[in-house]
């Protein structure tokens, strides 16, 4: 696994991604697989609630496997959470992260989020897709 050199930049690409888990198990968001030769830099995560009518709890972590693609349930790493069953109230959002906490996602690592309640949070992610 490299690290891609971020000095010497061959392109940065601006990406939003979008996903409502259906169940209550841990899923990854954004997979960096393990030779992509690439570096994420995360510039925001959102956690929407979009339950309606009651609290949901929501972890997001950073995840030592990249290998599953998004939805799919990580498998063979370690979860190093950026928050921790945090109660998101009915019909609000929290930010987990913003650029003032810049995290680089490098090779070989996952974001994986856990929703307390089936199809009730709405998770946003802003990056920087950087390639050496």
């Amino acid at each position: 696994m490299a690290n891609p050199n971020i000095v010497a930049v061959t392109s940065i690409l601006g990406v939003t991604t979008y996903y409502t888990p259906s169940g209550t198990a841990a899923v990854v968001l954004l997979p960096n697989a393990a030779a992509s030769g690439l570096v994420f830099k995360i510039n925001q995560i959102v956690a929407a609630n979009v339950n309606g009518s009651s609290a949901v709890d929501t972890t997001v972590s950073i995840y030592s496997n990249g290998a599953v693609a998004q939805g799919g349930a990580p498998s063979g790493g370690t979860a190093y959470p950026i928050v921790s069953t945090v109660s998101v109230p009915a019909d609000a959002s929290l930010i987990v992260t913003d650029k003032t906490t810049a995290i680089y996602l490098m090779e070989g690592t996952s974001i994986i989020v856990t929703s307390g309640t089936a199809s009730g949070i709405t998770y946003t992610i802003s990056y920087e897709s950087i390639a050496s």
